[in-house]
């Protein structure tokens, strides 16, 4: 079974990400079921999506400490979600702070050492500049599509299965710039 966390705020593009993952999976041949946590997204709050798959696979939610990868779009959303990581498992996070309405208010302090304290707590965690990946494709808002490319070379499935499930989720008018964006993501030195 593997499970995949993807985590961001709203309209950072965790459900086209899921959904492009979820294609992938099921051209595979797999199993996949996915589940989507919307909160307060069109406000800025959390989006949370939760991907599993293998040969049966009976529910979609992730228990805390059973996640083998967790994709973030965003560095406090990262931290926020380390619990659902399990030993040994990878945190792809885009290097990127989107401060929460409690921070822009002044109610709360943005963690200047999120990426300090998720490997301070033992998570392998792998860092990418998405908004920069993205803006070079040709769209600030394709970081969701950068990160996918950097999940790419974590999982067994070929770069063409990848744009093949691009090509199927992705409006036409973002397809080129999320292709561009996949592949700078993936060839990351991240």
């Amino acid at each position: 079974m593997q499970n995949i966390l993807i985590v961001g705020v709203g309209g950072q593009g965790t459900i086209l990400a899921s959904r492009a993952l979820a294609a992938v999976v099921l051209r595979a041949g797999f199993e996949v079921k996915v589940s989507e946590i919307h909160g307060m997204a069109q406000r800025g709050g959390s989006v949370v999506t939760q991907a599993r798959w293998g040969e049966r696979v009976f529910s979609p939610i992730i228990p805390p400490g059973e996640a083998g990868i967790i994709l973030a779009f965003e560095k406090l959303e990262a931290l926020r979600w380390l619990p659902w990581l399990r030993r040994g498992g990878q945190m792809l996070v885009s290097d990127q702070r989107i401060d929460p309405m409690p921070v822009v208010t002044g109610a709360a302090a943005y963690p200047e050492d999120a990426i300090a304290q998720m490997r301070a707590a033992g998570a392998a965690v792998t860092v990418c500049d998405g908004l920069a990946l993205a803006r070079q494709a040709g769209n600030a808002k394709a970081v969701n599509i950068v990160l996918l490319g950097l999940l790419s070379r974590c999982l067994e499935f070929a770069p063409a299965e990848w744009e093949a499930a691009l090509r199927a989720v992705t409006p036409p008018r973002f397809l080129d710039v999320n292709l561009e964006a996949f592949r700078l993501g993936r060839s990351s030195t991240a």
